[in-house]
């Protein structure tokens, strides 16, 4: 039975914690899928066709800093109820990222809502790797819009990217 992951997330913008992330969690199953959710009601920076293309972008270029045997990894979009997700694309497992302990209050809840939705689809947990533990998109974000260097905490594609778009 081939071993279908699923990373769900916003990643608006993809950071090198999720960069991170996403090699460690390949490295565990054949197939990765990002899960690009649409989440407008977040208000995004990005539409989802550019952080779907920036993920794919960051993966690209970065690949060969990864010192992990990668699984194949496919980058899809969303706009319904994660389990519908991931069952129409037969995943075996959801991984979750956590950077704090205040990330895991929030994670454990929703490991439990999916679980009763989906009992054969299990939940892994990331922890962030200690360079990554405080990087979040939201202050990636502030920290961009009030002119601050982003560049350790986001591939250069994005850092780019991001700097392109606020000059728009």
């Amino acid at each position: 039975m081939k071993r279908i992951a699923l990373y769900p997330g916003t990643f608006d913008p993809v950071t090198n914690g999720h960069i991170d992330i996403i090699y460690r969690a390949s490295s565990l199953c054949d197939t990765l899928i990002i899960g690009v959710a649409e989440n407008i009601g977040k208000n995004p920076f990005f539409t989802v066709s550019e952080r779907k293309a920036l993920i794919e972008d960051a993966i690209k270029n970065n690949s060969k800093s990864s010192n992990r045997t990668l699984g194949e990894i496919i980058v899809k979009s969303f706009d319904n109820l994660l389990i519908d997700f991931a069952r129409t694309n037969s995943v075996t497992m959801i991984i979750r990222g956590l950077r704090a302990v205040s990330d895991f209050d929030y994670e454990f809840q929703m490991a439990g809502m999916n679980a009763r939705l989906a009992s054969d689809i299990e939940t892994v947990f990331l922890t962030a790797s200690e360079s990554n533990q405080f990087v979040a998109s939201r202050f990636v974000k502030e920290i961009a819009l009030l002119g601050g260097d982003i560049s350790s905490f986001v591939p250069s594609n994005v850092a780019v990217a991001i700097e392109n778009k606020k000059n728009i």
